[in-house]
């Protein structure tokens, strides 16, 4: 396990704290006057959960700490940290060179995941802050693309308002492999169809690499996906020398081993670019039943003629959605992703009402009598 007080390796150490003073001992005449912290603002690039990595505006790297009051803020909103990677900051650099975040800015959104653990279904994990781009990161073999995982992450991304995007990577393994070859069509094709960017990449061969990194300039990005799909070696490509460690596909799970330990944001193609530790599931956080429809972008246009407000378009009379399905108007793919999310949604949501009124000790009609126990 990391030792999570150690920098970063892209990260300059800390100087040295001078040499203390002895107790009681003033300093000799013409000695230069103690030195005085400085505040800066900047850019928190790396979040271990204790530690911080901040750039400042003027390009300084400072290991930094938080203040404790902003983990009881947190702890107030169910997030499980109170910082995140693309968080802008006050910090105050003491003489030693280590940082104290005094101040978080307001953010303008950031990409959330369900935590995982018992208390995961009322805790928020924030993976990514202030993004411009969202980029959900497939492969098309070991493993190969899997398409609950992609409407996870699209649906996180549009309850956020985040531009999201599709990358298709490996696709030298294509060679020689009609029925993949057509399997990726099919979802490049059915991505586009709904108005999301979809790029088909491979780190090692340089197919689509200046795409994604033109895709990438100017902005603040987040490239997610299970382990194994080839994220590091992306971005190994699109910017050389960031040397970002990669591993092999276990041969028996065909699933990856996980290389990044921490969420970091890296410098890369002109802009800011977020590399998250690998999700196997990507949870979706805070969402009713009733509202997931919503964000699936293709059902937007029919939802108004539904015969119910809060159709789940399962089994209601009058569904519009369940009709555009048989019209084949909506792909059945994305229709029984819908059905399999709402399932985990429906049990994330009634497993959340019961922990939030056991932490509340309120019912979740505000109007209702909770009987007093003297």
């Amino acid at each position: 396990m990391s030792d999570p007080a150690r920098p970063h390796p892209d990260v300059p150490p800390a100087p040295l704290a001078p040499a203390a003073t002895p107790q009681g001992t003033a300093p000799a005449s013409g000695d230069a006057a103690e030195p005085t912290a400085e505040v800066k603002r900047g850019l928190v690039v790396r979040s271990t959960g204790s530690w911080y990595d901040v750039r400042t505006d003027d390009g300084e790297y400072v290991r930094s700490r938080i203040l404790g009051k902003f983990r009881l803020e947190a702890i107030e909103i169910d997030e499980t940290n109170p910082l995140a990677v693309g968080d802008r900051v006050v910090v105050r650099v003491d003489p030693d060179g280590i940082g104290m975040v005094t101040e978080i800015e307001p953010r303008e959104n950031q990409l959330s995941r369900r935590a995982s653990g018992k208390r995961g279904a009322v805790r928020e994990h924030v993976i990514v802050a202030n993004v411009d781009r969202a980029w959900c990161v497939q492969a098309t073999f070991g493993p190969k693309v899997n398409p609950g995982f992609v409407d996870r992450f699209l649906v996180a991304a549009e309850t956020r308002h985040i531009p999201a995007g599709l990358v298709i990577n490996k696709a030298d393994l294509l060679e020689g492999q009609p029925r993949a070859q057509d399997a990726v069509a099919f979802w490049r094709e059915l991505y586009e169809g709904l108005g999301y960017p979809v790029l088909v990449t491979s780190a090692t061969g340089g197919l689509g690499i200046d795409a994604f990194a033109a895709a990438l300039a100017d902005k603040v990005s987040v490239v997610s996906g299970p382990s194994g799909v080839g994220k590091s070696s992306l971005l190994n490509a699109v910017e050389p020398g960031l040397g970002l460690r990669t591993s092999e596909i276990g041969e028996r799970t065909q699933k990856g081993r996980h290389t990044t330990t921490f969420s970091t944001l890296f410098p890369a193609a002109g802009g800011w670019v977020a590399d998250t530790p690998g999700i196997r599931e990507f949870g979706i956080w805070d969402l009713s039943p009733q509202e997931l429809g919503g964000y699936f972008v293709e059902f937007r246009p029919f939802i108004p003629d539904c015969r119910f407000p809060d159709c789940t378009h399962v089994h209601e009379p009058g569904c519009a959605v369940q009709e555009a399905v048989d019209e084949g108007e909506i792909t059945p793919e994305r229709y029984g992703s819908y059905l399999a999310m709402l399932e985990s949604v429906d049990e994330a949501h009634e497993e959340e009402t019961r922990m939030r009124w056991r932490k509340d000790r309120r019912p979740d009609d505000p109007d209702e009598a909770v009987e007093e126990i003297e």
